[in-house]
């Protein structure tokens, strides 16, 4: 006599039949299950259909870029190689940048790779923690002896992203009109920055020069690593060129205390 299973060995092994993965050992207590394949169908589209539904909704950009049939045979492509593992449906989808970037033809055009990393990552950072950022009073009331050892790091919506392609423009375009008409992109190797100030994502292309030191920064390399990365092109003026540009990254909300020397973050006031 076959042993009763428990009612999570059903219910693996009924996900296991929507989803179309490897059986389970114990597969045949579901065998009746099988010979309805009509009705077990039903749950399998539905599976299929809501997860494509999902991939959809967090990347609707790309989804306009490629067009419904183009995306459903993308998001398919992508199921069967990366199922949902995640209790959120919220984050199916978190390995596609990767997978297009693997799978080149998967793709009408490279650069829709860069598209879909750009908007995975304003995704990511409006769902980011809600954690204070540096302000500019916290920053002035760090006394001198500690601004050469200061370090920082990103705030929690903070993403950098390496970038091929000038993607930037196809993003604006869809974004505010879902049947804009868009030019091919532009191969340029550049850096965006993406980040969150109150509820709006941002995002901004980083000219070369800033994007050495703010990367850097970003890392947690210290104020006086970072005027020495800029010491070679701007000699005496580097420090206040970092400073400047300090200034700005706190202004937007980049950045949080790393460990400082003293026995916390200064205290404005």
């Amino acid at each position: 006599m076959m042993a009763h299973a428990s009612l999570a060995d059903l219910q693996r092994q009924f996900a296991a039949l929507v989803s179309d993965e490897a059986p389970s050992p114990a597969e045949p207590l579901l065998r009746p299950l099988r010979a309805s394949a009509p009705r077990l169908d039903v749950y399998r589209h539905a599976y299929r259909a809501r997860l494509v539904e999902a991939l959809r909704s967090n990347y609707p950009v790309l989804h306009r870029a490629l067009g419904d049939d183009a995306f459903a045979a993308l998001a398919m492509d992508y199921l069967a190689e990366h199922p949902s593992r995640r209790p959120s449906i919220r984050w199916f989808g978190d390995a596609l940048v990767g997978h297009v970037r693997t799978h080149p033809g998967s793709l009408p055009h490279p650069a829709l790779a860069d598209l879909a990393a750009m908007e995975w990552a304003l995704g990511c950072s409006f769902d980011a923690s809600d954690v204070a950022a540096l302000t500019f009073d916290q920053l002035a009331a760090l006394p001198p002896a500690h601004w050469p050892d200061a370090r920082f790091e990103p705030h929690p919506s903070v993403a950098w992203l390496d970038l091929q392609w000038a993607v930037e423009p196809i993003w604006q375009a869809l974004t505010h009109d879902a049947d804009a008409a868009t030019d091919e992109p532009e191969a340029l190797d550049h850096g965006l920055l993406v980040w969150r100030q109150g509820l709006e994502t941002r995002w901004r292309s980083v000219p070369a020069d800033e994007a050495v030191v703010l990367v850097a920064c970003l890392a947690g390399d210290t104020f006086a690593a970072l005027c020495a990365l800029v010491a070679e092109s701007r000699g005496e003026h580097a420090a206040p060129w970092v400073a400047a540009a300090l200034r700005r990254w706190v202004d937007d909300g980049l950045l949080i205390w790393r460990a400082q020397p003293s026995a916390g973050p200064p205290q404005a006031g």
